[in-house]
């Protein structure tokens, strides 16, 4: 399994990406209240439940000082955990030493940005070119992506599928794309795949629909 640290401003961005990584039945552990003494049992003990991998997610382990050195400081022994581990930090100092020495090792750490307003014109325009030429659908999201959220920009594609099927409603490809889309909405919520993966899957297919 592997260890990952989620951090960043974006709260609703973050709870989802622990969702989708960890699912539901995860154990959570407040991190202010560990101990160095703790982390074996967290990291390396066994799962409570009868069968399956143990999910776990500790909530600001750097609020203790002493436990996340000697997380940093044991990292490639921690790495050998038979779980799924998500170290969700409300905030993170990235040039701290220890963090230095966890991103050497290979740990993961993903940080969550405040995103900028999706720009409905925007996400129209891409939906619409997807129609046409999924691949330039997919350069344009290529601009934009960084600075947006993958959940709010595939909603307002929803809303627009919605609206060509209102002007259209017998139309067999508007039915057909809203079918597709709620395939890629349980994607988005089910799976561990990136969400914008999905969505640009879906730009670059939605034109042979």
């Amino acid at each position: 399994m592997g260890i990952r640290i989620f951090t960043g401003e974006d709260r609703a961005r973050t709870q989802a990406e622990i969702l989708r990584a960890l699912g539901e039945g995860y154990e959570v552990f407040e991190g202010e209240s560990l101990t160095p003494s703790d982390l074996p049992g967290i990291f390396l003990g066994a799962t409570l439940f009868s069968a399956g991998t143990r999910k776990i997610l500790v909530k600001d382990l750097s609020e203790s000082k002493e436990a996340f050195a000697e997380f940093a400081g044991k990292i490639d022994e921690w790495l050998r955990t038979d779980a799924e581990v998500v170290i969700w930090e409300s905030k993170l100092d990235k040039r701290l030493t220890a963090v230095k020495a966890l991103v050497k090792a290979g740990v993961e750490v993903k940080e969550f940005k405040a995103q900028e307003p999706v720009d409905m014109k925007q996400v129209f325009d891409i939906y619409n070119i997807a129609l046409r030429d999924g691949v330039k659908a997919v350069t344009e999201l290529a601009k934009i992506e960084s600075k947006q959220d993958p959940y709010m920009f595939f909603g307002l594609m929803v809303s627009q599928a919605l609206k060509k099927l209102e002007w259209k409603p017998n139309g067999v490809k508007e039915k057909k794309v809203l079918k597709e889309l709620s395939v890629v909405d349980m994607q988005m919520k089910s799976t561990g795949v990136d969400p914008w993966m999905l969505v640009k899957s879906f730009l670059l297919r939605v034109s042979a629909i």
